[in-house]
């Protein structure tokens, strides 16, 4: 799984700086910072780190992760591709807990919890791979169903839908390119490197693909 991250991050890293984005990346890996224990995410050097102190999941439990993280994601109706907001979100650490309160692979925050029946509480849930997937997969579906639009789905994901409800109405706009400059930096590097990761994991997966 280590190589895997690698290449992502790579990849995702030189797309934000392309994108002039670098310090919007920067206030990511911040606010991805918890407090006790070394930054997960965007965190030092580029999150690779992360994989290096064992916190993302090694190459034996990486697969039966995957699989798990499609059924329940297949199941929620959201596509598979979107499992990967796990990456930027977490690097695959299922116990990150963000200075914010958010817990977990997807980093789910405690009112969203609330909102979806899972107990943040003395038996906090969202440290379960499982229901912590099912949870964010509800909340995207959720979130496409009310934007009709991926792009946008990962900005309310991040800076919160009724932000960007608001930036829509304010704007007259329909898509992400209509708001996007009007965006906290955070959001636009993190968008930019959620899809940067999709991008090069539907490469590779093309790349290895039997003729």
């Amino acid at each position: 799984m280590f190589n895997r991250l690698q290449s992502h991050w790579q990849w995702a890293v030189a797309i934000v700086a392309a994108l002039g984005l670098a310090a919007g990346a920067a206030g990511l890996m911040r606010a991805r910072s918890p407090a006790n224990h070394e930054p997960v995410g965007m965190a030092a050097a580029a999150a690779l780190s992360v994989a290096q102190e064992g916190q993302a999941p090694d190459d034996a439990s990486a697969e039966p992760l995957l699989a798990m993280l499609r059924r329940v994601f297949a199941e929620e109706g959201v596509p598979p591709e979107y499992l990967w907001v796990a990456e930027v979100e977490s690097a695959w650490n299922p116990h990150a807990q963000s200075r914010a309160g958010a817990v977990g692979l997807f980093q789910i925050m405690p009112e969203t919890a609330r909102r979806f029946d899972l107990a943040d509480d003395l038996r906090d849930e969202r440290a379960d791979p499982e229901s912590n997937a099912r949870t964010a997969a509800r909340y995207l579906n959720r979130l496409h169903k009310r934007f009709g639009d991926w792009t946008l789905v990962l900005a309310a994901y991040n800076a919160g839908e009724n932000r960007v409800q608001r930036l829509l109405l304010e704007t007259g706009g329909n898509d992400y390119e209509d708001i996007r400059e009007r965006l906290p930096a955070e959001t636009r590097a993190y968008v930019a490197m959620v899809q940067a990761i999709i991008e090069e994991e539907l490469r590779t997966d093309a790349n290895v693909a039997p003729p």
